[in-house]
């Protein structure tokens, strides 16, 4: 019948209604608790500031080697270890156009001999 549920919408609605099935889980989840995953790593806390007086502290295994820089999570700025001289920011050099790579290599006097000629050539006058 064209109106009526097929027989797969109605298990479907009969599964919903009956609750059966895993709550709280999904499948393939690990085991739960600490004795399971196993032991965790003694850590220490190091504390990084950066140029704004943001402080982070990251945990760091003490087996690892400790960097001397961090990015700042709150700005993302270089922060450093010693809180009186941060690390300053990284400058980045802008994008160059194509036309500020034409005024590195001619000068304003070359710029104008070039424009006087393509202008005689269009007029036919060269």
């Amino acid at each position: 019948m064209p109106g009526s549920p097929g027989p797969m919408i109605k298990e479907m609605v009969e599964l919903a209604r009956s609750g059966g099935g895993l709550r709280g889980t999904r499948i393939g989840a690990g085991p739960m608790g600490e004795s399971e995953r196993g032991e965790v790593a003694a850590r220490a806390q190091v504390a990084y500031f950066c140029s704004r007086g943001h402080q982070t502290r990251p945990s760091f295994s003490l087996e690892a080697a400790i960097p001397d820089q961090w990015e700042c999570p709150r700005c993302g700025l270089p922060a450093g270890r010693d809180e009186e001289n941060p690390p300053t920011a990284v400058t980045a050099t802008p994008y160059k156009t194509h036309l500020a790579y034409v005024r590195e290599r001619r000068s304003d006097t070359d710029a104008e001999v070039l424009l006087n000629e393509a202008l005689a050539k269009l007029r036919g006058t060269w």
